[in-house]
């Protein structure tokens, strides 16, 4: 158990998962202070705390590591086509098999889909589990800047004909503002500042994951206060955070027998079963700032993110746990 809780914490499923919650309570408590005319500026400053997010995350990353992950492009390739081609397929095909309506809820899934890859997580558990660490920090990193450009092409399929409509070139304006350019330009900086952010990368996690907690508070406040969840049961949650949890299994058992099928080694397998498979909230959050300047609708569509973002952590924790253990006994069963 302790060897999890370990595992957990250094996916970040440790006191942000319970901020997250406690977050979302105090929205519902307190609906007004997430207000536009709050007493506490959030919009202003998760506007540039977005920016800044970005810029430290471009700063981490090492153009040594990036380089060394450069080799195999077949695996990059299907990572890549996994992230952001067969997974908003998949939730694209489930929403019209099942004939859903217009439910926000399946926004959410549907935005959740076209998102990019998580970078700690996946690299973390690709280390754990015995995968191709080089490999898993190029395509979460390169996924996290590719996302800019693909989440809002999705998104403009995905919500057209309805009344959510915006202007592509306008969002990647505002997203290359945002997060591009800081993300570039921290790279740029990497030599600098790279060991200063090394020394501070706890009181920067800090700061990026309350940065996050603020944006989810702004965004669950405005649905809160003009009744969107009104109606919505902790059954209703329980049963949304099931689909979650299916969602993820079956996009890690998807991408585990996609990487078997074209014959990667099992090191490669484990890096498309992760990398493939992964979310990020961070990067959700930013830029559903953009993509959704409606407060209300952004804070609905947030809640399966958050919800896929948990439990991606959790199971993927005790995936990455029983692959690592598979691999030793390989070992010694070898040895022996």
């Amino acid at each position: 158990m302790s060897q999890l809780k370990n595992i957990l914490t250094k996916a970040g499923l440790n006191g942000f998962f319970l901020a997250l919650i406690g977050t979302i309570v105090l929205a519902n408590i307190f609906p007004e202070l997430g207000a536009e005319d709050s007493i506490i500026p959030f919009k202003e400053i998760t506007h540039y705390g977005v920016s800044v997010i970005f810029f430290f995350y471009g700063v981490k990353m090492d153009p040594v590591k990036l380089k060394s992950g450069l080799g195999n492009w077949k695996l990059h390739l299907l990572i890549q086509s996994t992230t952001f081609l067969v997974f908003p397929a998949v939730v694209t095909l489930v929403k019209c098999l099942v004939g859903a309506g217009d439910d926000p809820m399946w926004l959410g899934a549907l935005y959740l889909s076209a998102l990019p890859s998580t970078v700690s997580a996946s690299v973390v558990m690709v280390s754990i589990a015995g995968g191709n660490v080089p490999a898993a920090i190029f395509n979460a990193s390169i996924s996290s800047i590719v996302g800019i450009f693909i989440t809002p092409i999705w998104m403009e399929f995905f919500l057209e004909g309805s009344e959510m409509t915006f202007d592509l070139l306008h969002t990647f304006w505002q997203l290359s503002l945002q997060v591009l350019f800081p993300v570039m330009g921290g790279f740029l900086l990497h030599r600098v500042l790279g060991p200063w952010v090394s020394r501070h990368s706890t009181a920067l996690k800090n700061l990026d994951q309350t940065i996050i907690l603020m944006i989810v508070f702004s965004a669950f406040s405005a649905a809160v206060g003009r009744g969107m969840f009104e109606g919505r049961s902790w059954s209703f949650l329980v049963g949304l955070g099931g689909l979650m949890l299916l969602l993820f299994l079956m996009m890690a058992a998807l991408m585990y027998g996609m990487g078997r099928l074209l014959g990667f080694e099992r090191a490669d397998q484990i890096t498309v079963l992760f990398c493939g498979s992964k979310k990020s909230l961070i990067q959700g959050a930013a830029m559903g700032k953009v993509l959704f300047p409606d407060p209300v609708t952004f804070g609905v569509v947030l809640l399966p993110l958050m919800l896929y973002h948990a439990l991606q952590l959790v199971t993927g924790s005790m995936i990455a746990q029983q692959l690592a253990q598979r691999s030793k006994e390989g070992i010694e069963n070898g040895v022996g």
